[in-house]
């Protein structure tokens, strides 16, 4: 399953929406609430972000994302 995180590079400042980010991750899970908080936990362990929202995404959203030229993999 591919998640899309949308995050603030630091946790010290306040959140400014111009400021969100994403990184897309591929996390193996049964369901889509454990592939959220495997998710978190990935991101809160190896960074330093401010996760704001982690959505999952479907075929066609993936589909989507490939075609705009944003899409790319993150290993954490």
């Amino acid at each position: 399953m591919i998640y899309k995180v949308f995050y603030q590079e630091t946790a010290d400042r306040s959140p400014r929406r111009e400021q969100t980010k994403a990184i897309y991750i591929d996390i193996d899970a049964d369901q889509e609430l454990e592939g959220r908080i495997k998710a978190r936990k990935l991101v809160e362990e190896k960074t330093n972000y401010n996760i704001e929202w982690i959505e999952l995404l479907s075929e066609k959203h993936l589909e989507y994302e490939k075609e705009t030229g944003v899409f790319s993999l993150t290993e954490l």
